[in-house]
């Protein structure tokens, strides 16, 4: 449960605090534009604190994919044939690139304080991540018993049909341009007068209140609530009810709340008073409301007595009109506007993919070499086992792959320096089990090329160019991505390490059954035992992320050259013995232990080397296969 919250939280960790400043950039920017607007009307400022709250639910991100989309796609200049030589970085190996700057100032840090850390940091995220949801279900409950409060008030309202409150609200609708009727509806509570519902909005009229008010009084507040119901407050005052309440932890977001309530009720007293109403008598409306009745718990339920009661009524009392917006104020809004939209899609057109180079795949096609003739059929044998050719570091330096029994995974491996499978991501099944033999060739010009490059250049050249097979033929698309997986830290045990240093020239094979001699530089594998004679903690480490089916760190700091043998119990029955594609030092892979010989591992490890494995998290980069097809026709 652990790891996938710690994967969740490096993936939306940063993107939330991405949206979080931008969005409270965004309100800043709002209440500086209404501190211009004070003196226009209330409308305008209201609209912009909305926005500033639809906002927190609209990431730029999205502005920026929606940019990249409308971008027209760019052809890129003719790229020269030497130019693969230049990505050379793309072809090595994930666990290099895993362990960079971060993993090697971590690896320089004891193993004790990296796994306290790991710890403490998970401790944290799982609590940030519980307060979150706490607040969050106290900010959902609160507002469920308010609304329960509303909803038993509204099951004991009986439709009103006639009456002066009826033929004032019709007539007021008529007025107001609203078809559909607003139905009324009389409670004996002691809410005030308001607008319940979005889609069908009914007006809950208090039992009795209509005895205290005259005729221009009932109108006025009935007034009120028709500006309600046009400017559909109760869908707005929704909306920022739903981001209170995912984003309940930010101070600013509940005094926005309050500025959206304030603006709400001054725009509609604006309204009321344009539309002919009385200044004395409005003001008295509202306060003989705020005599006999309680304001409404929700905002999302629009009434008449909601914001700063003196300050409105100071405001209607005094205030001759609100001035409308001039040219110079519609234009800054205009352009306030236009930047928040256009600015992240235009950065979104600006950074678009270009054609040509989306992703390393279509790379390799454009930049290196072909094979020019290619053979791919489906493997029909019943031999087990796989077979591969480079006929790269021994002369002659040709433009010649072939291959046996291998899977379209293993290819990808291969071509993109991937050494363990659980690093490839996105892969269908097929992959994993159909296999293909392949036999390629490239014309005398690339021949003629490769044997004029370094053995390494022409191994690179040579990757690449299975790469652009795999494109052709297999519609390969794929991307690397860095991600927070589960990986073993190899430190060196409490007793300090046992590891001997390598002496000169072979050594007999510690293998049971072998009677081969090991090289300097040679590793042997059997069931439930490792050799290794001449061998750097590097290499120690590849062989046991192959052994234990995990990516394994080396923190040991060890940079000698070693001789060292491990034996452990294991099933026999489940090592599926194999040719591997490594570099001549490993003969021999093992399937993955299972989990009481992974224990038994790693428990030989730490008494016959002195070392450890701790579990803990790195960044690890990975290959994610977007698009793969089988084979077409050769």
């Amino acid at each position: 449960m652990i790891p996938r919250l710690s994967a969740i939280w490096s993936a939306v960790a940063p993107a939330m605090g991405n949206h979080l400043w931008q969005s409270t950039l965004c309100l800043v920017i709002a209440g500086l534009l209404t501190l211009i607007l004070r003196k226009n009307h209330a409308r305008a400022r209201y609209g912009l604190w909305l926005a500033a709250s639809v906002k927190f639910l609209i990431p730029f991100s999205l502005l920026v994919g929606i940019g990249s989309h409308l971008a027209r796609p760019r052809v890129l200049p003719p790229t020269k044939p030497g130019f693969f030589l230049a990505v050379e970085q793309v072809s090595q190996p994930f666990t290099k690139a895993a362990t960079g700057s971060q993993a090697a100032e971590e690896s320089r840090r004891p193993a004790h304080d990296a796994g306290l850390r790991y710890r403490l940091v998970h401790l944290l995220q799982a609590f940030l991540v519980g307060m979150w949801f706490c607040g969050f279900a106290v900010v959902l409950f609160v507002w469920y018993a308010h609304w329960r409060r509303i909803s038993a008030a509204l099951r004991g309202a009986v439709p009103l049909r006639e009456g002066r409150e009826v033929q004032a609200l019709r007539r007021l609708e008529r007025l107001g341009g609203i078809r559909k009727r607003i139905e009324l509806l009389l409670s004996a509570a002691s809410l005030e007068p308001g607008i319940f519902g979005i889609v069908k909005p009914v007006l809950v009229w208090p039992k009795g209140i209509s005895d205290h008010l005259s005729d221009a009084h009932l109108e006025a507040i009935l007034a009120h609530e028709v500006w309600h119901v046009r400017r559909r407050d109760n869908l707005a005052a929704a909306i920022h009810m739903v981001v209170e309440a995912i984003f309940w932890f930010h101070p600013l977001v509940w005094w926005l709340g309050a500025r959206l309530v304030e603006e709400r009720e001054c725009a509609c007293d604006e309204e009321v008073l344009e539309s002919g109403s009385k200044r004395q008598v409005y003001a008295e409306s509202i306060l003989k409301a705020c005599e006999f009745c309680v304001e409404s718990p929700l905002a999302c339920v629009s009434g008449v007595t909601g914001a700063d009661l003196k300050k409105r009524i100071f405001r209607i009392m005094t205030e001759r009109g609100a001035r409308k917006l001039d040219f110079r104020r519609r234009l800054l809004l205009s352009a306030a506007g236009f930047a928040v939209v256009a600015l992240p899609v235009s950065f979104g057109v600006a950074n678009a993919p270009q054609s040509g180079s989306p992703s390393q795949s279509e790379v390799a096609v454009a930049t290196t070499p072909r094979f020019n003739v290619a053979s791919i059929k489906s493997y029909k044998s019943d031999h087990i086992g796989w077979q591969y050719g480079f006929s790269i570091t021994d002369p002659p330096y040709d433009g010649t792959f072939y291959s046996t029994d291998v899977t379209v995974k293993m290819l990808v491996g291969m071509a993109y320096g991937v050494q363990y499978s659980w690093l490839i991501e996105g892969a269908p099944s097929w992959l994993d089990s159909e296999t293909f033999d392949i036999q390629a060739k490239a014309d005398s010009a690339v021949n003629n090329q490769l044997g004029k490059l370094s053995p390494d250049e022409g191994r690179l050249v040579k990757h690449r160019m299975l790469q652009a097979l795999l494109v052709d033929r297999f519609k390969l698309a794929l991307h690397r991505e860095t991600q927070d997986l589960p990986v073993y830290a190899l430190v060196i045990a409490k007793n300090g390490p046992k590891l001997q240093e390598s002496k000169s020239g072979d050594t007999p094979n510690p293998i049971k059954g072998s009677d081969d001699r090991l090289s300097p530089g040679s590793m042997r594998i059997g069931p439930g035992q490792l050799a290794g004679h001449g061998i750097p903690a590097a290499e120690l480490v590849d062989l046991l992320s192959q052994q234990l089916g995990r990516t394994v760190v080396d923190k040991t700091g060890l940079k000698g050259i070693y001789d060292f043998t491990i034996q452990w119990t294991t099933d026999q029955t489940q090592a599926a013995v194999v040719n591997g594609p490594g570099d001549g030092k490993a003969g021999a892979a093992t399937a993955p232990p299972s989990e009481s010989s992974g224990s038994s591992l790693f428990t030989a490890i730490q008494e016959q080397l002195g070392l450890r494995l701790e579990p803990q998290k790195a960044p690890v980069e990975v290959l994610v296969i977007d698009h793969v097809e089988r084979p077409s026709e050769n």
